[in-house]
């Protein structure tokens, strides 16, 4: 089962309770915490130049990503301006009620940001393309690349010692029936490298990096 992607859908890509999505959004913040996605996107960001920039954060959730962008943005001095964009109204108002007013939340499709913005330089999606099918992923990448926009996704690898260390974490440690279903889920439909490869050449992708990072994940920056 690990040599395709699986085609399941994610129960959070259906119609969830608030109290039920609000749990799932906590744990999702200790997981990044814990096991490194978020120093694998401050990674990410140090290699660009973001002063006086515009990043987005589509599929941005809770708005956890978001905070810990603006934290390390501040501790180094550097002026760029944040939102966050997600199609779920519970997280959009989530992210809004404990997060800083410095932080701009969007509640719209990623393909209709710039109705809401006039410019844009970084695209930032985190834990957000592996619940798209490869055509869905291969057209964010034309989107970027149109637009001249850099885009930096950090996602999971398929792997079978991702899959049942993570299984095994949630069953022992979660409270939420999401996560227990959806992390061991969301490794399936992750990614090998060769196939980041195979959609950056499809989307005509020219200028990108793809890296392996702990723990399990696979860092792509698409530069145009």
């Amino acid at each position: 089962m690990f040599k395709n992607r699986v085609n399941t859908k994610e129960l959070l890509d259906g119609e969830i309770a608030t109290k039920d999505l609000l749990l799932n959004l906590k744990e999702l913040h200790a997981i990044n915490r814990l096991l490194g996605g978020y120093a694998i996107s401050t990674y990410a960001l140090s290699k660009l130049d973001l002063k006086g920039k515009t990043l987005v954060d589509i599929g941005s959730g809770g708005g956890d990503m978001l905070e810990v962008f603006r934290q390390w943005a501040e501790k180094k001095g550097i002026d760029i301006d944040l939102y966050g964009v997600d199609l779920k109204p519970d997280c959009v108002d989530y992210a809004r009620s404990h997060l800083r007013s410095s932080l701009t939340f969007i509640q719209d499709d990623y393909q209709n940001i710039h109705k809401h913005l006039d410019h844009i330089d970084y695209l930032h999606a985190c834990l957000f393309t592996h619940h798209l099918s490869e055509q869905q992923i291969i057209s964010l990448i034309q989107f970027a690349i149109k637009r001249n926009i850099v885009l930096i996704i950090n996602d999971l690898e398929r792997n079978i010692v991702a899959y049942y260390a993570i299984k095994l974490l949630t069953v022992l440690f979660s409270k939420s029936y999401l996560v227990k279903n959806d992390a061991p889920l969301s490794v399936l439909r992750g990614f090998k490298k060769r196939e980041w490869e195979n959609y950056l050449k499809e989307a005509g992708a020219k200028h990108f990096s793809i890296k392996w990072k702990w723990a399990f994940r696979h860092l792509v920056i698409v530069y145009g």
